[in-house]
């Protein structure tokens, strides 16, 4: 019995392992159809994506309000910004890992105290993380550079790959579908480690957890050690996230993770689909491609963008969508395929009642 357990989860395990690979492959088909703008907002997209991974484990998994998940951002971004500035010479998948663990740690030291917290008093307590974390960075100028933040060299496209390319712009197309390619391979592993916890016994736990606290005790679930567990991966993925943001734009400043960009997640989350893997590159997605709904209906409009409306228009149409979202499609958009599902069974099962009435 145990052999056949076995056997059945490492077929899930490929099961998944093909579905991403596919799911990579097609996405990095895509960026070599895009014009070096799209790779870079598809770049973005990407880091994003990863980080809302970890925000809908926290929340839609173990059921546990965070509004801290910029500040997790920041710690794995200047994380990978200080290493990288002084190490430029570093593989990028070391300055990768040390953000993870950077905001993984993080992630412990806000959970200890956080654990005994439930909603708005554990939302405020991540939410004044998040707030500090600027503030931090400006003051500390010697280590993270201040109100100018810290440079790093650009991401270094190899000679073989520029080959593929010609014309003019040969370099600058070649750099911006590397970048891509690297932000989409980063996301997939990110993706199948996530979609793994999810269906490992450990996600179980978490959903256990959520749903109903006093059952999990009851048959030995740590409730400390699984909500706590919780926010360090959370916090990890965060932590990756912000430092492939960091090394895509080869810059990190305080202004580059403020407050709303934590509102702004949590905005993506559910319009994607609280606790949902589709959701997380939805929300992603999302992000990536925004600036040009903006642009587009700033030209509607005839709105100026510099001005203040112009200027706060992402966040009025990101409202606009979330309340939009909520009526109609409380699961999100991810849940909009299963809803119609539903509606067709019930639609089949009312017109074969009716038949066999008639």
């Amino acid at each position: 019995m145990n052999f056949l357990k076995s056997l059945r989860v490492q077929e899930t395990t490929r099961a998944r392992l093909l579905s991403v690979s596919v799911l990579t492959i097609v996405a990095l088909a895509i960026s070599f159809l895009l014009p070096p703008v799209a790779d870079s907002q598809m770049a973005g997209g990407a880091a994003i994506t990863i980080v809302i991974l970890g925000l809908s484990w926290l929340i839609g998994w173990s059921g546990q309000i965070s509004l801290g998940n910029s500040g997790f951002m920041a710690v794995g971004a200047y994380a990978a910004g200080i290493w990288a500035h002084h190490h430029a010479t570093t593989p990028l998948i070391f300055t990768f890992l040390l953000a993870t663990v950077a905001g993984a740690l993080s992630g412990l030291i806000i959970a200890i105290p956080s654990t005994r917290l439930r909603g708005p008093y554990l939302a405020g307590m991540t939410l004044a993380f998040s707030a500090a974390i600027t503030p931090l960075a400006q003051n500390f100028t010697s280590v993270t550079g201040g109100e100018g933040g810290l440079f790093l060299n650009s991401l270094s496209t190899p000679s073989w790959f520029v080959h593929f390319f010609s014309g003019p712009n040969a370099t600058i197309d070649a750099n911006a579908q590397w970048t891509a390619d690297l932000a989409v391979l980063v996301a997939g592993i990110s993706f199948f480690l996530m979609a793994n916890l999810f269906h490992s016994r450990t996600g179980r736990a978490m959903r256990l957890v959520r749903d109903n606290d006093v059952a999990a005790e009851l048959v030995g679930i740590n409730l400390g050690r699984t909500r706590t567990l919780a926010f360090v991966v959370a916090a990890s993925f965060a932590g990756l996230g912000g430092a492939l943001y960091t090394v895509i734009n080869a810059t990190v400043t305080p202004q580059t993770f403020p407050l709303t960009l934590s509102i702004t997640l949590l905005t993506l989350m559910v319009l994607g689909g609280i606790g949902t893997l589709s959701g997380a590159v939805i929300g992603g997605i999302i992000y990536a491609f925004s600036a040009n709904l903006v642009d587009h209906i700033n030209a509607l409009t005839g709105v100026n963008p510099t001005s203040n409306l112009g200027a706060n228009m992402q966040g009025i149409i990101f409202g606009a969508l979330l309340i939009l979202t909520m009526i109609f499609a409380p699961r999100g958009i991810a849940g909009m395929g299963a809803a119609v599902q539903r509606l067709r069974k019930t639609r089949r099962s009312a017109l074969a009642s009716s038949s066999a009435v008639d």
